[in-house]
């Protein structure tokens, strides 16, 4: 079983953001429903974020709810928490009295109903020294058990080396997908097994494009962020849904969903030569996609090689995110 801050979590985790993220949420019932079914799935690392949501409903109200309800769980999830965004959740703000600002706002949220195992800023704030931001995360966090560890989001592989120096980073979380391999060539992944850095994959069902679930763009709500993102503009959408129906075929070639073969996909890709441990937080809102989402399925080497083929055969059309979302830190 993969480890996080020296705890034993299950070898495919849980992403938060879709509970509170939406403009029209699911309801607290189905929210909890769904978080119950991941932990009797062995998902018990979870993801969430301070800003996924308004400050009144967001991934730490949600929890802070959850864990009074059932506060025997709080033992069981290893919690990770993206922070450390200001000017009202559009920008990076690494400075001491950004984070400070995230990290205590985090904890009051949750009302001691659980603690952070991990803090991660959302982004690299380009204007702070790492050592600044880390320099407060450590002492004043990490140190006097406030936090349990510091990981690193969406940044490049220098990040990775210059921050590995600067503390200890207990995981890293970039995008892995069919859709989105980036990390596996320009040294991401390498330097996060060079430092023996575990990659928490988000997104690895491609935001859902991967599920098998969407077929046309109408089947996208109209009030989604997905509207705003390039590869789900009409000029891209039916050019990538080319690579959407080939990873079809070949989930019901095996016998699974195309939800499960892109998990567990990323799964096997941490088990090659020169990987790190590799840790997909699918997200979802019923228990019946955790269930789904959450089931192990083993991928043999021929069918590796068929699927890295495909991929070979393929360019995906558009950029990850809309050009208002920093990316690479």
């Amino acid at each position: 079983m993969p480890q996080l801050v020296g705890k034993e979590v299950g070898p495919i985790g849980f992403g938060l953001m879709g509970f509170t993220w939406r403009a029209n949420p699911c309801s607290k019932e189905q929210a909890f429903e769904t978080m119950r079914a991941a932990l009797d799935n062995g998902m018990n690392f979870w993801n969430g974020g301070e800003f996924y949501g308004t400050p009144e409903y967001n991934s730490l109200t949600l929890l802070a709810e959850y864990f009074e309800k059932y506060p025997a769980d709080a033992d069981k999830v290893i919690l990770s928490i993206k922070g450390a965004v200001g000017n009202g959740g559009t920008a990076p703000d690494g400075s001491p009295e950004g984070v400070r600002r995230s990290v205590d706002n985090c904890l009051k949220l949750l009302k001691g109903r659980k603690t952070i195992d991990i803090f991660e800023c959302a982004r690299r704030d380009q204007n702070v020294p790492l050592e600044v931001t880390f320099g407060v995360l450590d002492k004043e966090y990490v140190q006097t058990s406030k936090i349990g560890g510091i990981s690193l989001s969406e940044v490049k592989a220098s990040t990775i080396h210059e921050a590995a120096k600067i503390t200890k980073i207990v995981a890293c979380e970039v995008e892995l997908s069919l859709f989105s391999t980036d990390v596996l060539n320009n040294g991401v992944a390498a330097a996060c097994a060079e430092h023996n850095i575990p990659l928490i994959a988000y997104s690895p069902i491609g935001r859902g494009m991967l599920s098998g679930q969407i077929k046309t763009l109408d089947d996208i709500p109209a009030d989604s962020h997905l509207r705003h993102f390039p590869r789900f503009q009409p000029d891209t959408f039916s050019i990538n849904m080319q690579l959407v129906k080939q990873i079809d075929d070949i989930a019901e070639k095996k016998g699974c969903t195309p939800a499960q073969l892109v998990i567990n996909w990323t799964k096997t890709v941490g088990k090659k030569s020169g990987m790190p441990t590799i840790i997909p937080i699918p997200g979802a809102t019923t228990a019946a996609r955790v269930n789904e989402n959450a089931k192990s399925v083993q991928i043999s080497n021929a069918e590796m090689a068929e699927i890295d083929s495909t991929l070979q055969k393929f360019e995906v059309v558009g950029a990850r995110y809309p050009t208002y979302v920093p990316t690479e830190g």
